[in-house]
């Protein structure tokens, strides 16, 4: 897909799950996240950036870790997405925290700004993700730390039929690789190709828990990466892909809920 393309579906596509994403992934998310922030290591008085931040779920934590010395600019294609994490910064009166509009494959910061560079399942939706990676080389400080989550292996995860029958009736443009990064050595490599060095990859396995079909249909149809296309169709449609949608993770099923299995690999590196 042309690039020019692809980041136009993803800003318009985030602005349309912005309202759905935090009620959706917040708790699904929070295992990969966790990681991510180990791995970072955050201390007192850092700065931070914070790449493809959504509503602020990895920023606020890194916030309260940096502490009132500190600093986070996050950052993120959707306006959408920077209007919900400016609200919710002005309501918890945060002072140490700032959201901004920008592309992850041109981040207009200055070289070696930063103590640690964090992008936590974003990357996957980039064009080019060693790019975003370059960028996020670039704004570190010698010896700065980055740390990175994306979506595991395809067939380690339970819901991602998602794609293939949104992709049926309307060519939604989403990310042709999405899994790419989750394959064995491919984010590695990405580092490497950025110029990271003292690689270190983590597999985690984790469950995607939905206490209804209504909850599981809404954080993958209305909160997710195919909400630009969803939100386009008729009612019947909707109705089609959601019955579709469930039917691919009936397995996961027990009584009412869902227990969807989803894989996460998590990388930090060192500049």
């Amino acid at each position: 897909m042309e690039p020019s393309l692809q980041r136009r579906v993803q800003r318009y596509g985030w602005d349309k799950a912005s309202a759905y994403y935090q009620d959706s992934w917040q708790a699904q998310l929070k295992p990969a996240q966790d990681k991510l922030l180990d791995l970072a290591d955050i201390k007192k008085g850092e700065k931070i950036i914070d790449v493809a931040c959504g509503t602020g779920l990895i920023s606020f934590r890194a916030a309260e870790a940096t502490g009132k010395d500190g600093f986070v600019f996050a950052v993120d294609i959707s306006d959408k997405m920077i209007e919900l994490a400016n609200k919710i910064t002005k309501e918890n009166n945060f002072s140490n925290i700032k959201f901004e509009r920008a592309d992850a494959e041109e981040l207009k910061t200055n070289d070696n700004e930063f103590d640690v560079s964090l992008c936590a399942l974003g990357l996957m939706y980039v064009p080019n993700p060693v790019n975003a990676l370059k960028e996020m080389y670039r704004t570190l400080k010698p010896k700065g730390r980055c740390a990175v989550a994306v979506w595991g292996h395809r067939n380690n995860c339970g819901w991602a039929e998602i794609f293939e029958i949104v992709d049926k009736r309307v060519s939604s443009e989403v990310c042709p690789m999405f899994f790419n990064l989750g394959n064995e050595g491919m984010l590695e490599k990405s580092f490497e190709v950025a110029g990271f060095s003292n690689i270190n990859i983590e597999r985690i396995k984790s469950n995607l828990y939905y206490e209804s079909a209504e909850e599981a249909c809404a954080a993958a149809f209305e909160g997710g990466p195919v909400a630009l296309a969803y939100f386009k169709f008729s009612e019947e449609i909707k109705k089609e892909v959601r019955k579709e949608y469930l039917d691919s993770i009936q397995y996961y099923k027990n009584g009412d809920a869902y227990s969807v299995p989803g894989e996460f690999v998590i990388a930090s590196a060192i500049k």
